[in-house]
This record gives C-alpha cells, structure tokens and sequence, in this order.
C-alpha cells in the first residue's frame, strides 16, 4: 500500500466532455454548514488543489445562500482555462428567506437562477449546471427543456442531475444529453448501486459520488467528537447520540484496517469508492470536501490505493448495518 500523492488521472465527463481529475474538490464547507471556516486556508486548499490535478470545484447556488459562488470567482477568474466549475439550482432559499427549503424546477426559476450564478461566478458560462434536486410537479419535458434551452444560448456547457431515480435519469437523457449524475456514494451508502449506476453506465453518464467520506464519519473515530454547535451534522440522524455509538464501531473497522495497510480512513474509504466503481464498469469522480490542504494532499493520494478483494469482502457488509439515514 502507499498513500504517496500520484498525478490524478483522468475520466471523461459524460460521453462528450472534456477530460477531468478523477478527483473533485466539494466547496460547500467553505462556506456554511460545517462550522467555521477560515477563508486564507480554503483559498489555499483551492489553489493546492488545482496543483495536485484537481480540475473540477463544485458548489450551488444555496450554498452560503450565494456566497459560495461569490468565494470561488476570484479563483475561477484567476485559472478560467484550467478549471471545470459545477453549479447547481432547485432549493430556493435565499438570504431574505433562508429558511426556505422548498425546492423550484419551473423554467421561469431556472432561468433566473443561472443568470443569478453567472454573475457571482463571474463567468460567461457554466461549464456543469446541475438539478440539484427534482420535484414531480414539474414535468421533465419542461425543466430540462429549459436546462437545455441555456445549453444553446450559450450559458451552460454541460448538465447534470443530481439524486434522482434510474428511471428519470432516462427520461431526462432523452431530452437532452446529461453528462453528469450527482449523488451520494460511500462504503455507508450505497442505494445507488442496484439501479442507478447501471443506468448511468448504460448512458455514458458520469457519477459524481457526494459525500464519499459519510460526510466526515469515515475519517475515523476521533471526528465524532468534533462537531461545534453550529455544524449542521449534529441534526443528522447517522450522528445523533442513539446511532452514533454503533455506526462509530463500523468506523471501527475501516480505521483498523487502514491502519494495517499504512493509510488514512478517509483514504481507504476513497479507495473503495474507486474499487467499486471499477468492479461496477462506471466513470465517477468523487467530490470528497475539505477546507485544508493537508486534507486534500491525503484524499487525492488515495487514487493510487489499491484494495484487493479480500479488502473489499470485509467493507461489504458494512453500509447494511449503518444506523440511521445519511440526512
């Protein structure tokens, strides 16, 4: 085993994106939800992250209620050519509502949400624009109609969706090419795997694994402890006192066993991720989140980990025994 940092390699987005770091960078923890923050060590992380071949940074438009966006500009202006930048709409909290999580897929929304994020962005186009959560009252045919619509004007490159379904995963490629499926993947979730990776593989459509490391439960037992008063993990149910203590012994495991091979948990948790994703014949790129360059240094070497099938015979049980939903 060896968690020294290789050169990330590359996977295609969609069918006919351009090629991309096998490792994303998640921002939204720079801005909100998962406690504080300090803004000189996240600009770092983004710059250390882009140096160690990371190419996509992905946020949305809720995040921080737009400040996220407005973060990563500087950025994105400073290294335009060289970076692939992930947005997504649908929630409609604002920060005169920002209590209001009701979700808008109508194409009057979505029109005035991606003009909203061009201009935080600081860009011209979006290079990924994602759905990022689908309601049934509003008809396929309609929202990725108009997701399409902004394809030809010039103001998204690429679409994604993120948490749906195999089935409206290929109702909405009809409509319209979709080259990226965001959604949560992990040795503690993996609802994905019996539909919706086939699916996609099928497509040609890449996964986006969001929270590959149970947000921040898979790097191991001394993190449960950490969580300050305003992270909104402390309301999630896999972190709340009655789950807890089981789902920590699950931890257990993972730590015992990246400890006999010299690795991170996080990083066998990534490499996991990545050996699955091979066994099951799909293109992802994770997007793990983390506001420290030490952080990152350790997520991204964990692409050139390699676990044997014994490996992964002991992690496969795992995610059946977890306690509690991941939100």
């Amino acid at each position: 085993m060896t968690s020294e940092i290789t050169a990330l390699p590359l996977v295609q987005l969609g069918r006919n994106g351009p090629l991309i770091g096998a490792q994303g960078l998640g921002c939204m923890g720079m801005s909100e939800f998962y406690g504080d923050t300090d803004e000189l060590e996240s600009r770092a992380t983004l710059e250390h992250a882009l140096a160690l071949g990371v190419t996509m940074f992905d946020t949305a438009d809720m995040y921080g209620l737009g400040a996220n966006e407005e973060f990563l500009a500087p950025f994105i202006a400073a290294h335009r050519e060289r970076v692939i930048i992930a947005t997504k709409f649908g929630y409609a909290r604002t920060p005169e509502t920002p209590d209001d999580w009701s979700i808008d897929n109508s194409p009057e929304f979505i029109r005035a949400a991606v003009d909203r994020s061009l201009k935080r962005l600081g860009v011209e186009t979006i290079d990924l624009y994602y759905m990022h959560r689908r309601i049934d009252a509003v008809p396929l045919e309609e929202s990725i109609g108009a997701m399409a619509d902004l394809v030809r004007a010039g103001k998204v490159k690429w679409l994604g969706l993120s948490a749906v379904s195999a089935a409206e995963l290929r109702a909405a490629h009809e409509i319209h090419p979709i080259a990226a499926l965001q959604s949560e993947w992990s040795i503690f979730t993996r609802d994905i795997e019996k539909d919706v990776v086939p699916a996609a593989a099928e497509l040609g459509v890449t996964i986006v694994p969001y929270s590959p490391l149970g947000r921040g439960m898979l790097t191991g037992r001394e993190f449960a402890g950490t969580l300050t008063g305003d992270d909104a993990r402390r309301h999630f149910p896999r972190f709340a006192a009655e789950n807890r203590q089981a789902n920590m012994r699950l931890v257990a495991t993972i730590e015992q066993m990246a400890g006999e091979r010299g690795i991170t948990p996080a990083q066998l948790a990534l490499a996991w991720l990545y050996a699955q994703s091979n066994r099951l014949n799909i293109k992802t790129v994770p997007i793990p989140g983390t506001r420290r360059r030490s952080r990152l240094a350790e997520n991204v070497a964990a692409v050139s980990i390699r676990l044997t099938a014994e490996d992964m015979d002991i992690l496969e049980p795992l995610a059946a025994a977890v306690q509690g939903d991941a939100v």
